[in-house]
């Protein structure tokens, strides 16, 4: 699929139908490689290593924000350039961020009714990462990562008054942020009806729309879409899946969306079986890391959520994310594997 959305623009920038598959075809050989090894390492020794990740995250994060380092494109400074790589390192956050919540809310399972020391230091931590991610700016993957610790946090155990407390807080505080930046604020408007704006904010949403009616339910034919002939958007990342429904319909739709229901029950499943909390936490983390990924970049493509630039897991073309979400895969096929010699022991 991203050949057949990328072999137009290919051959309008760089004269090179193959141009966008070659460079993801290099970054799923090396996702690969990525996923045997974190499906053979212990798991444990990530928990033992997210202190570390969280200096990375936030160092990366400020990386990206220094002047000749990150890269700006389209407005925004998310990437870094690593010789003849480029890589978001928001996507590796988004990981190392599950990673560390599991871990250190897996130890604090014996003093989480106690706010200020088992629930609150880690959400410092969380805090600083949303902010340098939203200076990117990226209020979508921000908010990604936010809902991902807070469905750890939701299960770890804390107090419900205490998940309400911050349940709220987040909620006015991601609006706040929504409302009060001048762009956002129109992709907002323009999510709520597109056709106000058809030629400005509304038009890539439009042009989704008639990728999908086109398409029906048996679709136009593989490779045969008419939308991204230049008419939509970000065709082979954010809106793959409008290319995807136009030339294989509905039945292209269901079969993505059951692989990703298998994923979704298949981490549950592993997170049920284990009785040690850091690899339930973390199984919990990774999957719907996954799945909140997927209900957003949906929603875009369809209307039904503004449009907040998140690709879809494992489809859309770019690197960093397909790397990581090896990654996290690789992890979830270790825990999975593991979960029937999990012993109660400490995490730590």
């Amino acid at each position: 699929m991203v050949y057949s959305a990328s072999y137009p623009i290919g051959i309008i920038k760089y004269q090179d139908p193959t141009y966008f598959f070659s460079k993801q075809l290099r970054w799923f050989l090396i996702g690969s490689i990525v996923f045997i090894i974190n499906s053979i390492l212990p798991y444990r020794l990530y928990g033992k290593l997210s202190p570390l990740f969280v200096m990375l995250s936030i160092m990366l994060l400020l990386l990206v924000l220094i002047p000749g380092i990150g890269v700006e494109r389209n407005n925004s400074q998310r990437w870094i350039q690593l010789g003849i790589f480029v890589i978001q390192p928001s996507e590796a956050v988004k990981l190392l961020m599950a990673i560390y919540f599991a871990y250190i809310y897996a130890k604090k399972q014996t003093y989480l009714h106690d706010f200020n020391r088992g629930v609150l230091p880690p959400l410092f931590v969380l805090g600083s990462v949303f902010l340098l991610v939203l200076k990117q700016p990226d209020l979508g993957t921000a908010t990604s990562i936010l809902l991902t610790c807070g469905i750890i946090l939701l299960c770890s155990g804390v107090r419900k008054i205490h998940l309400f407390i911050l349940g709220s807080s987040a909620l006015v505080g991601v609006s706040f942020f929504a409302i009060t930046a001048p762009y956002r604020l129109r992709r907002l408007m323009s999510f709520l009806n597109p056709f106000d704006d058809p030629l400005g904010d509304g038009y890539q949403l439009i042009q989704s729309f008639y990728a999908i009616e086109s398409g029906g339910v048996l679709g136009r034919g593989l490779g045969n879409s008419i939308q991204k002939l230049g008419y939509l958007p970000e065709a082979h990342t954010d809106f793959i899946m409008a290319v995807i429904l136009e030339e294989l319909g509905i039945f292209g739709l269901l079969f993505v969306t059951i692989l990703y229901l298998f994923i979704m029950l298949r981490g549950v499943s592993t997170a049920r079986k284990h009785t040690n909390a850091f690899p339930k936490l973390l199984a919990i983390g990774l999957t719907f890391q996954i799945m909140i990924q997927v209900i957003f970049n949906l929603g875009a493509v369809s209307g039904l959520l503004p449009i907040t630039g998140i690709t879809l897991p494992f489809i859309s073309y770019g690197g960093s994310s397909l790397v990581f979400m090896l990654f996290s895969a690789g992890i979830l096929v270790n825990l999975s594997s593991s979960e029937k010699v999990t012993t109660g022991r400490s995490p730590h």
